[in-house]
């Protein structure tokens, strides 16, 4: 068969665009009174919060002596503190500055993505602004290139704005589906995500700061940057005010808005560059704080329900910049009262918004309707191949891993030849040689196997989500080996590899267990489980970045390369598991060659031919869990090996599981073989983890197929 050329979805038109509010007529006295009541609302509900948070400080001065040093009715020095006035203008208020602007920005910034692209997921972090901002600074950082203060700003914009620009056009356009969307989005973000660490690897000593950063922080050193991005920010939201009447009309949908006089691209093109300016000047003010743009927006439509004058741009932008702020300011002072304002200053800002974030973003999925009979993948309906090419595909597949695996003994810090393996074989080697090989080949076997896990992995998920772009990952399983991992390291000083695994093989499945039960909903819908399964990704995600910061300086580097995915230090205990689990999968895979095949068409076919479909789709996601799950205790946090071995393997060898089975299975051990001998070869006596490796290799590789997906 030919590679899919259309992505399988089972939402409509109408479910894919949510539905907005048709423009409202002329507002009188009554809406005005309304559009001021709301406004003046969250502006009291932002004060009080704003005063809580600036009596949060690791100097032990409350709000009275605060209160009394700015308005300099202290009456002694020994009442207020000598420090009390320097302190607040010093450090508190650049902080809550910082955390309001940052608020007001990101929140106007996702009102503008969500209304430009009609869609309530669109928001910075699913459109990789936060990604490409960040990856753009720490090119700049990692390379020591000099930028003028005033040009600092200019290279997250240019960051974002590519990023952005990508994944609206591999998305197929501004008004594209959700699901299309995110899905961009995310591998963007995931590509842009392993460039940034394979900088922050690379060149650690130039980018020490930007770890912590990269995750969003309030500390200021001073209120300078804070006063340099308020004429910025407001400058750009009068403009999105301005611009708010073509909003309302792009409501409607782009053609009774080109109808009524609005120009579709260049409103979409100029509100777009509006939204990435904005974020841009968040990110050089805090780094980039998750999920503001998405929760911000979602938040003032659901108050519209109450007060429909939120339906108009002109005051839902205000709305939103303000409760953007509220939630920045909210999320950090509950933050600093949990664990201490001490403590707080170490911890990143924007874990908490982000959690906030993917919270809501599973909400929204939950509340996402079947729209009927799901379609047919693209594989489905693909040329078919004849057996001998498929013989031949996979014979060659052998051959070519066998090379691998043989080149992968041989590369590393020192290269060796054919006779030495022969001679470490039979232990007549040299001890330097035996000592190489015998650290090598675990490392070899672990890639090889937790490779074939991963592709076989991937076809289970692929088959059962009716989606050629899914992955183990979208089941929550990656995120959750990662915190399971994080955590044992934070609370069991010292632990040991073994128990690191175990952590992260327990974490996987809790995850699995949770993506799964949060996704049915009287059913399964494969768009609603992919989603969730992002939501919950990015939330453990930051779970596992406020614990790494916690961890012990000692343990940080060992964790960021396990996270990264690597082979390092692996021995033949920790290859077992995996190849156990391989082999009881195996067998489990060609009984449900059928069924996979069955399953992959829709949801009536397997039904009418009396395959239960609910239970073979569980056992399948099951089965896919504990092979992804059990080869991060292999070779740590892997990604895209699920993605690109079955779709390659369909491509190949076409869409009949008995044939995509060994050929993805192949081709994953393959690709994680490769990727280790190159990750210890490029820049030995350094590594590079072989997580990265594939990362770099398979983001563009999944970029062309979201491209060649389009409907």
């Amino acid at each position: 068969m030919t590679a899919p050329t259309t992505m399988p979805t089972t939402l409509t038109n109408s479910e894919a665009r949510p539905r907005t509010a048709a423009p409202a007529r002329k507002v009188g006295a009554l809406g005005a009174l309304s559009a001021t009541g709301v406004l003046l609302g969250l502006a009291l509900v932002l004060a009080p919060l704003s005063a809580w948070h600036i009596t949060q400080g690791t100097s032990g001065i409350g709000f009275r002596e605060l209160f009394a040093a700015l308005t300099g009715t202290a009456s002694s020095p020994a009442e207020v503190g000598p420090s009390a006035r320097d302190i607040l203008i010093g450090s508190r208020l650049p902080r809550v500055g910082a955390g309001i602007l940052v608020g007001v920005a990101l929140g106007v910034a996702g009102a503008l993505f969500q209304s430009l692209a009609r869609n309530p997921l669109a928001s910075p972090d699913t459109l990789a602004v936060t990604g490409g901002s960040y990856f753009a600074v720490t090119v700049v950082t990692a390379f020591g290139l000099a930028i003028p203060v005033w040009a600092s700003g200019g290279v997250a914009f240019v960051g974002g704005l590519a990023a952005a620009a990508l994944v609206l056009g591999l998305a197929g356009g501004a008004a594209s589906s959700t699901t299309r969307l995110v899905l961009a989005g995310t591998a963007t973000a995931l590509a842009l995500q392993a460039g940034t660490s394979t900088l922050l690897i690379l060149f650690d000593e130039e980018t020490t700061s930007l770890f912590s950063w990269g995750s969003g922080t309030l500390n200021q050193l001073d209120g300078t940057a804070a006063v340099r991005s308020i004429p910025v920010i407001a400058i750009i939201i009068a403009a999105a005010i301005v611009l708010s009447r073509r909003l309302d009309l792009l409501s409607l949908g782009d053609d009774a808005a080109s109808v009524l006089g609005v120009p579709i691209r260049s409103t979409r093109a100029f509100g777009i560059l509006l939204a990435v300016i904005l974020t841009a000047t968040s990110v050089t003010l805090a780094g980039p704080i998750g999920f503001v743009g998405l929760c911000a927006p979602v938040i003032a439509r659901l108050l519209a329900r109450l007060v429909p004058v939120l339906g108009r741009h002109a005051v839902l932008i205000p709305a939103t910049a303000l409760i953007g702020a509220i939630i920045v300011i909210l999320a950090d002072a509950v933050l600093r009262a949990i664990v201490g304002p001490t403590e707080a200053i170490t911890l990143p800002s924007g874990v908490t918004t982000t959690v906030l974030g993917a919270i809501v973003l599973v909400l929204l999925a939950r509340t996402m309707r079947s729209s009927g009979p799901a379609q047919a993948t693209s594989a489905a309906r693909s040329r078919l191949h004849g057996p001998r090419r498929a013989v031949f595909v996979i014979a060659l597949a052998a051959v070519l891993l066998a090379v691998g695996a043989t080149v992968g003994l041989l590369t590393g810090e020192r290269f060796y030849f054919l006779g030495d393996i022969l001679l470490w074989l039979k232990d007549q080697a040299a001890p330097a040689i035996s000592f190489a090989f015998d650290s090598r080949a675990p490392r070899v076997a672990a890639a090889l196997a937790a490779g074939a896990a991963l592709g076989l992995s991937g076809t289970f998920v692929q088959a059962s989500a009716r989606n050629p772009l899914a992955e183990p990952g979208l089941l929550g399983i990656t995120g959750g080996a990662g915190l399971g991992a994080v955590i044992v390291v934070t609370v069991v000083p010292g632990a040991s590899v073994v128990l690191i695994s175990s952590a992260g093989v327990i974490g996987a499945l809790v995850a699995f267990a949770i993506v799964y039960g949060l996704s049915w909903r009287g059913g399964m819908n494969t768009d609603r489980l992919v989603l969730i399964g992002i939501g919950l990704w990015f939330g453990f995600t930051a779970l596992t970045t406020l614990f790494l910061v916690r961890a012990s300086p000692w343990d940080t580097p060992k964790l960021f390369t396990w996270l990264s995915g690597s082979t390092y230090g692996r021995v033949w205990a920790d290859v077992a598991p995996v190849a156990l689990v391989l082999l009881a999968a195996i067998p489990l895979a060609i009984v449900w060659t059928r069924e996979l095949d069955l399953l992959s068409l829709d949801d009536d076919t397997p039904r009418l031919v009396g395959v239960p479909r609910e239970p073979v789709r569980l056992g399948a996601l099951i089965t896919a869990a504990v092979l992804a799950a059990v080869s991060v205790s292999a070779v740590g946090v892997v990604g895209f090996i699920g993605l690109v071995a079955p779709h390659a393997a369909r491509a190949l060898v076409g869409s009949q599981h008995a044939r995509v089975i060994p050929t993805a299975m192949l081709l994953g051990a393959l690709a994680l073989v490769v990727a280790d001998a190159l990750g210890r070869t490029i820049i030995a006596p350094a590594q590079i983890p072989a997580g990265l490796i594939v990362a770099l290799i398979g983001a563009p590789y999944f970029v062309y197929l979201l491209a060649r997906s389009r409907a």
